[in-house]
C-alpha cells in the first residue's frame, strides 16, 4: 500500500491502537515489568498521536507539490472485491499503454484510472492516462463474464493471480476515491453476449459517415490557407487518395476556439469550398477550455449565463492552457451542453460550412498549472465536486460537441468528433484515439493492445497517431506504421509542431510508392469496413477484436495481441520490428483454411506458420469461408468512389461454402434508421454464388470451371482461372446491388 494515502495513514493508526490493546492485556504482575510498560506505553502514545495528528492532516485537506485539495465532506472511499475461480486472463479497463491481457499487480502499482494529460506517455505501465472505462472482462474455455464499477471517480484496480490450488483464480479490487458501489455483472457467456449486455448499459458505438473510415492527413500545425491548398495538391500529384485534412490550435485566432486566424485564414469557406470541390472534408480543433478575454464573445456569453465550472470558494475556476488563462465549461450541465452545440450552428461558427468536423482535444480537462496537469478534485461541477465526477468531463464535451454537429444540419447529418478523453458510453458520440505517442516501434507495437482493449469495452472507433506525434520517423518505421494504421479503424497521420514535415511523398519515391499502396489498400476495403461498423452500431461487437473473441476456445489465443482481427474475416500481423525478414503468425481455428490476400495461397488453421515479408506488404489473411466486398477502383476520397462497382473476394472453406453480406447506404446521412439502405446476403454453394451488383468476382477454389452462367438469361460470362492458386476472377457480371441474382459455375 502506497505510504502518501489515506488508507496507509488509517491503517497504520489503527495498527498502532491495536498493538497498545494486546500490551495492556499481556502484562505481567511485576512491578518492573509494570513501571517498563508504563515508559513503552506512554512512548507509544506520543507515536499514536504524532500518528493521528498526521492522518487528521489528510482527511480535511491534503498536498501534492505546491498544490492543497481541500475535502469539506472528509475522507471518502469505496471499495469492493472480486474473486475469479477458474479465470486467468482478465482484459479491459483502459486506457493503459500495455498488454491485452491485465497483469497481476502484485508487486507493483494497480491500474489507475484517472483521466489525466499525459506527457510522452510511459509503455507497459499501469499509469493513467487519457481516458478511463472501468469495464473489466474475464474469459476461459467455457465462459465470458464482464464486471462494469460505475463510478466517475479516480480509481484503482489491483489483480491478483491465485494458481496455487488446482482450479487457478484472479482477485480482483476496486477502489473508488468517492461515490456509491454501483456495479454491473454481465454474465455471458460467450464474448458476444457481454458486448451486448454492456451495450444495453452505455449504448452502441455511433455509426460515422463513411469519409472518415477514410484517411486523415494531420499535423501540428498546417501554417496557413496556402499551406492547406499545397498539401491537398500534393495528394493528387502523388495519387494517394485521402478525405480529411485536419487543423490544430494555430488556424484559430489567438487560441479563441470556434474562430479563424484572421491573416492565416482569412477565406476558410474558400478554403472549405475547395476541398468540397474535390469531394474532401476538414477537421478543426475546437477544445474545453475557454480564453478569458473580454473581446471573445464565447468568454463572456459562458461567463454572463454562470456555465463555468467553480472553484471552491464559488468564484469561476481559472486555470492555464494553450490560450493562457482559461475558464473551463461545466459541461455536466445540460443547458450549458445545448448552449455548446447552438454553437456549431453556421450563423454562429462564422466560416464553417457543411464539410467542417470537430477535433475535441485536452478535455481530461487539462490544466498546465494544476495538480498532475488536470483540474483541481476540489473544483465544482453544479452540486458536485470534481473528484466525484472527473473522468466524465471528456464524455460531456464530446455528447455536446456531436450534437451540436448533428444540429445544424437540422438532424439529417451524421457526425463526425474526434476526443481525447473518455469514459464508458463515449462510444456513442465518435472516435477516440491513443493520444501524444512517440517515433518508435514499441509505440507502434503497443498501439495494437490499446485499440484491442478499447474494442472490448464498446469503443471502435480507435487510432494511433501514425508515424508517431513526438519524435521522427525513419522511413522503414513510417511505412511499417502507414500498413498497420491501415487496417486499425481510425487511420490518421499525425505529427508535433517541432517534427520535420513528414507528407506521404517527402521520404523518397520508393517509400512514397509503398505508403501509396498502403493507403490504397485501405480504400478498397471501405465497403469491409462500413459494414463492420454498422454490425459495431447494430450489436455491440468490437470492428477490431482479439482473437480468442471468435475462438473462445482455443487457449493459444487468450493473451495473443500482436495480431487481431477485423470483423470475423479478415486477420492482420503487422510488422512492428525494425528490420524484420519475417514474422510468425498464428492462425486460428482446426477447421478454418486462411487465404493470403495478396497472393490467395491457403494456410491451415491452428497452426504458428513463419511469414517471410518485405517492405511491400504485411500479413493479411481472409478467412475460408467467407465473402468480402471490396472496391478495386481507388479515386482521391471514398466519395468519389460513390458509385463505382464492387468486387467480391469469395474464399471457400474445406466443404466449398462461402458467406458474407453488403450493406449500402448513403453515407453520411441518418436515413438509415428509416431503412433506407441496402443489406445483401451473399452466399457460394454447390458452385452457385448469389446476390449482388459486382463488378467482377473472385473465388479460391479446388478444382477448375469452365464456364459462368448468370441466371435468368443464361449469359455466359467472361472469366480468367488462375490453375496455379485455384482462382476464378469473373470480370463484369453487370448484376445491380439492390436486386437478387445467381452466378453458376459449371
Amino acid at each position: 500500500m502506497r505510504k502518501d494515502t489515506f488508507s496507509y495513514k488509517v491503517t497504520s493508526t489503527v495498527a498502532s491502537v491495536w498493538d497498545n490493546i494486546k500490551r495492556v492485556f499481556s502484562s505481567q504482575a511485576d512491578p518492573e515489568a509494570e513501571k517498563k510498560e508504563e515508559a513503552d506505553s506512554a512512548d507509544q502514545a506520543e507515536a499514536t498521536k504524532e500518528e493521528e495528528e498526521k492522518a487528521e492532516e489528510g482527511m480535511w485537506e491534503e498536498t501534492f507539490k505546491s498544490h492543497s485539495d481541500s475535502k469539506p465532506n472528509g475522507p471518502s472511499s469505496i471499495s469492493l472485491d472480486f474473486s475469479l475461480p477458474g479465470v486467468e486472463h482478465v482484459y479491459g479497463i483502459p486506457e493503459h499503454a500495455d498488454d491485452l491481457k491485465l497483469k497481476t499487480t502484485d508487486n507493483g502499482d494497480p491500474y489507475r484510472l484517472f483521466n489525466l494529460d499525459v506527457f510522452q506517455y510511459e509503455l507497459y505501465n499501469p499509469m493513467a492516462l487519457y481516458g478511463a472505462v472501468p469495464v473489466m472482462l474475464a474469459h476461459n474455455a467455457q465462459r465470458t463474464t464482464g464486471i462494469f464499477w460505475l463510478n466517475a471517480a479516480e480509481t484503482w484496480v489491483d489483480i491478483s493471480s491465485n494458481t496455487a490450488g488446482k482450479i487457478p483464480q484472479t482477485d480482483v479490487r476496486w477502489i473508488s476515491e468517492s461515490g456509491i458501489i454501483d456495479v454491473f455483472i454481465m454474465l455471458g457467456p460467450t464474448p458476444k453476449h457481454v458486448f451486448s449486455q454492456y451495450a444495453s448499459l452505455t449504448g452502441t458505438q455511433s455509426f460515422p459517415p463513411l469519409a472518415s473510415l477514410g484517411y486523415h492527413q494531420c499535423r501540428w500545425n498546417y501554417n496557413d490557407q496556402e499551406d492547406v491548398r499545397s498539401v491537398d495538391a500534393g495528394f493528387d500529384e502523388y495519387d494517394i487518395p485521402y478525405d480529411f485534412i485536419w487543423l490544430d490550435i494555430e488556424h484559430t485566432d489567438g487560441k479563441r476556439y470556434f474562430t479563424w486566424d484572421p491573416h492565416k485564414f482569412a477565406t476558410p469557406k474558400e478554403m472549405l469550398q475547395g476541398l468540397m470541390d474535390k469531394k474532401r472534408k476538414m477537421v478543426a480543433i475546437v477544445d474545453p477550455h475557454i480564453k478569458i478575454d473580454s473581446n471573445y464573445k464565447i468568454h463572456n456569453e459562458i461567463r454572463s449565463r454562470g456555465f463555468y465550472v467553480k472553484n471552491k470558494d464559488g468564484g469561476d475556476y481559472e486555470g492555464w492552457c494553450w490560450p493562457g488563462n482559461a475558464g473551463y465549461p461545466d459541461f455536466t450541465r445540460a443547458d450549458m451542453r445545448a448552449w455548446w452545440a447552438s454553437m456549431f450552428a453556421y450563423d454562429q461558427y462564422e466560416g464553417s460550412m457543411e464539410n467542417l468536423y470537430t477535433w475535441n482535444d485536452m478535455n481530461e480537462p487539462s490544466v498546465f498549472n494544476g495538480p498532475e496537469v488536470t483540474m483541481h478534485k476540489d473544483a465544482v461541477h453544479g452540486d458536485w465536486e470534481n473528484r466525484d465526477v472527473h473522468n466524465l468531463y471528456g464524455l460531456y464535451v464530446q455528447m455536446a460537441t456531436a450534437d451540436g454537429l448533428v444540429q445544424r444540419s437540422g438532424g439529417v447529418e451524421r457526425p463526425f468528433v474526434l476526443t481525447r478523453a473518455f469514459f464508458a458510453g463515449s462510444q456513442r458520440y465518435g472516435a477516440v484515439w491513443t493520444g501524444d505517442n512517440a517515433a518508435e516501434w514499441d509505440h507502434l507495437k503497443i498501439s495494437i493492445p490499446m485499440c484491442l482493449s478499447l474494442g472490448l469495452v464498446g469503443i471502435s472507433f480507435c487510432g494511433a497517431d501514425v508515424g508517431g506525434f513526438f519524435k521522427s520517423p525513419t522511413p522503414e518505421l513510417l511505412v511499417r506504421w502507414y500498413q498497420t494504421g491501415a487496417y486499425q479503424p481510425f487511420f490518421r497521420a499525425h505529427a508535433h509542431l517541432d517534427t520535420p514535415r513528414r507528407e506521404p511523398w517527402l521520404f523518397g519515391p520508393e517509400n512514397t510508392a509503398l505508403i501509396r499502396e498502403a493507403v490504397r489498400q485501405r480504400y478498397t476495403f471501405l465497403p469491409y469496413w462500413y459494414q463492420q461498423f454498422y454490425h459495431a452500431y447494430r450489436t455491440g461487437e468490437p470492428v477490431m477484436r482479439p482473437l480468442w473473441v471468435e475462438y473462445t476456445q482455443d487457449p493459444a489465443t487468450f493473451a495473443v495481441d500482436d495480431e487481431f482481427l477485423i470483423g470475423q474475416n479478415l486477420l492482420v500481423h503487422p510488422v512492428t520490428e525494425e528490420g524484420a525478414r519475417g514474422v510468425t503468425a498464428y492462425l486460428p481455428g482446426k477447421e478454418e483454411v486462411w487465404f493470403d490476400i495478396h497472393t490467395f495461397q491457403k494456410h491451415n488453421g491452428a497452426q504458428n506458420l513463419y511469414i517471410p515479408v518485405t517492405m511491400s506488404s504485411i500479413p493479411v489473411f481472409q478467412r475460408g469461408g467467407s465473402i468480402i466486398p471490396r472496391k478495386m477502383r481507388v479515386r482521391r476520397s471514398s466519395s468519389c468512389m460513390e458509385h463505382d462497382p464492387y468486387t467480391l473476394y469469395a474464399a471457400l472453406n474445406a466443404r466449398g461454402v462461402a458467406e458474407g453480406e453488403l450493406y449500402i447506404d448513403d453515407g453520411h446521412t441518418f436515413n438509415y434508421e428509416k431503412k433506407e439502405f441496402i443489406h445483401r446476403r451473399l452466399s457460394f454453394s454447390n458452385n452457385v454464388l448469389s446476390s449482388v451488383y459486382v463488378q467482377r468476382s473472385s473465388f479460391c477454389l479446388k478444382h477448375k470451371s469452365t464456364s459462368m452462367i448468370k441466371s435468368k438469361f443464361r449469359r455466359q460470362l467472361e472469366f480468367d482461372f488462375d490453375a496455379s492458386m485455384s482462382v476464378v476472377t469473373v470480370r463484369k457480371p453487370g448484376m445491380n446491388a439492390g436486386a437478387d441474382w445467381t452466378v453458376t459455375l459449371q
